[in-house]
């Protein structure tokens, strides 16, 4: 099984320290684009790894020839659009591991991107909820006032949680594992196109994806996983979890009853 489950250390599955966000203009070259990425989604706290044996991790992570070098194929994989939660090399699972302790949840939209019209916000999160509680007991109800378990916003560049969104394109969503605080939460970045197509990037399935994460999921190396890191458009109508997707989410929660 290639599901990952997130580490909970304070309330989010990201390292504590701010981030700069990784900038895609002509100002880096690719070894300083390189080393931006690496120090976002392949963190050594130590700093004992080296740049090559970090390269080599992402590589691995992502199924590529493992050179440790900074291949054409390796930089064009880091600059696909992608989830800004760092990605774990292998299968893991932590003592502890975070999850809700109830099955019945709540969520809060508290802005919207003007690129939909707010019905079919409400709808993309909507169903993107619904992925997963088809496969889990897990139930999901939108509030609009008060404190909910989840709160859903729209944002850019720094917006109060150490994790600054860089604009149109790479980073285009995170969202935090169970716990307090900010705990489940989910942020998306507001520089980007969001649709309910294939044009610009689909709510939906970043949404879906971003979910994954608040019900304490990390990211998988299953290629056909929802929970894989980078962007993939499919067919929003003919969606379905992979069985690596539902491995993942069963262990935290059960299948449904």
């Amino acid at each position: 099984m290639l599901f990952v489950v997130c580490i909970l250390v304070s309330m989010s599955c990201s390292i504590a320290f701010p981030r700069r966000p990784i900038n895609q203009g002509n100002s880096l070259s690719d070894e300083e684009f390189a080393e931006d990425y690496l120090s976002k989604f392949y963190p050594s706290s130590s700093g004992a790894k080296s740049f090559d044996e970090r390269i080599q991790e992402m590589q691995k992570f992502f199924g590529m020839k493992v050179t440790g070098r900074l291949t054409k194929d390796t930089m064009d994989m880091m600059k696909r659009p992608r989830c800004g939660m760092p990605d774990v090399a292998e299968f893991t699972l932590f003592t502890g591991r975070p999850r809700w302790q109830t099955t019945s949840l709540t969520y809060r939209i508290l802005n919207y991107t003007p690129d939909l019209p707010v019905p079919e916000v409400n709808n993309a999160i909507a169903r993107a909820f619904k992925v997963w509680s088809e496969v889990t007991p897990l139930t999901f109800r939108m509030i609009t006032t008060g404190r909910a378990d989840i709160f859903i916003q729209f944002s850019q560049g720094t917006h109060g949680d150490s994790n600054p969104f860089d604009g149109p394109s790479n980073i285009l969503a995170h969202a935090y594992a169970p716990g307090n605080g900010i705990g489940g939460d989910a942020h998306f970045d507001e520089g980007e196109r969001w649709s309910s197509s294939n044009l610009g990037i689909n709510l939906f399935l970043v949404a879906a994806h971003e979910f994954g994460h608040s019900m304490g999921l990390g990211h998988s190396t299953d290629r056909a996983a929802l929970m894989f890191p980078t962007y993939n458009f499919v067919n929003p109508n003919t969606f379905r979890l992979s069985q690596d997707d539902i491995n993942g989410i069963q262990t935290l929660y059960g299948r449904r009853r």
